[in-house]
């Protein structure tokens, strides 16, 4: 089992934070995409992997609206170059990257629509002109220059060179997705490397995620063992419980609202932790997205805290791990 931290993304302090994570033991870094509370992820990982030597660098989340895939695919490969090999892009539909933008997570057809070509792009293959939704009225087909020749689809030839056994870190870099639904589930068992589960630490709700991941696959004809399962945790280490908890509750409110974001609890879940989830729903307040004394924050009964993140001390915080690495 590997653990990871996440940071903001900023161009100031990343390199300076990587260090910190690297020389403290993590295997890894992920940095938030959301262009209206902080810096572009991709400068703030470049930056991080040019001062360290060891730990994993990723995004933790980008999305599928805001750049286009090929954008995407080319700023991750980036980072893996300049890093050796050590990057991973972490997508989601979507939060407050787009709430700031007057919008709600991608739809599921864009969401599946979009991790397809991505993979092909990071693969080094081509995306049909057809198969990509730039508004005609945006920027019209390529058609209409009446050029003498012109590429017959997408295809990022730079990309597409490097996985021909190029320099270590020209490999191809591997897709996790957030996941705390059903059906995106299903959707990044068939079209990541991993699954990152937003469902808490509650071992009952990740073994369903992770049994309907490996069945989604078997069903597609695929190997259900095929693919690697991992989750965002909030962890508050403290000697005094109370204490611990504070630390975790303005992030568990981001992360446990994704299972009730869209009106109904996902995945196994008792009608007491059911009410809470649905009390964090309606009271969230965009403008204090991870704040821990938010209104968000004080729906959260201590009970669902010690449940739904690990606190407590370092014995008690190890024992939890230890059952979710089991």
């Amino acid at each position: 089992m590997e653990l990871w931290t996440t940071a903001v993304a900023s161009a100031r302090g990343a390199a300076r934070t990587a260090q910190e994570i690297e020389a403290a033991g993590w295997e890894g870094m992920l940095v938030v995409d959301s262009q209206n509370l902080s810096g572009d992820p991709y400068v703030s990982l470049a930056l991080a992997a040019t001062v360290t030597t060891r730990i994993g660098l990723g995004t933790g989340v980008t999305n599928s609206v805001t750049r286009h895939a090929a954008a995407t695919a080319t700023a991750i490969t980036s980072v893996n170059r300049i890093s050796n090999g050590r990057a991973v892009l972490g997508i989601g539909r979507g939060d407050s990257a787009l709430a700031h933008l007057g919008r709600a997570p991608a739809r599921l057809a864009q969401f599946e629509r979009y991790l397809r070509q991505l993979q092909l792009y990071l693969a080094g293959d081509s995306v049909a002109f057809d198969d990509i939704d730039i508004p005609a009225d945006v920027a019209p087909p390529l058609s209409a220059l009446h050029l003498h020749d012109a590429p017959p689809a997408s295809r990022i030839g730079w990309i597409a060179e490097g996985l021909k056994g190029g320099p270590k870190g020209s490999g191809k870099v591997p897709v996790e997705v957030a996941a705390s639904g059903p059906k995106v589930i299903a959707m990044a068992a068939l079209h990541a490397e991993r699954i990152m589960f937003t469902l808490g630490a509650d071992t009952e709700r990740l073994a369903w995620g992770i049994a309907l991941a490996k069945k989604t696959r078997k069903d597609a004809g695929l190997d259900p063992d095929a693919i690697a399962f991992g989750a965002y945790v909030n962890l508050g280490c403290h000697s005094n419980v109370a204490a611990a908890r504070g630390l975790v509750r303005g992030g568990l409110t981001t992360f446990a609202r994704f299972s009730v974001m869209h009106g109904k609890a996902n995945g196994p879940v008792s009608t007491g932790d059911a009410a809470v989830l649905e009390a964090l729903r309606s009271n969230y307040d965009m403008r204090k997205h991870t704040q821990g004394d938010s209104r968000q924050a004080g729906t959260l009964t201590d009970d669902f805290v010690d449940r739904f993140a690990i606190v407590g001390s370092p014995d008690r915080c190890i024992e939890r791990l230890g059952s979710l690495k089991s």
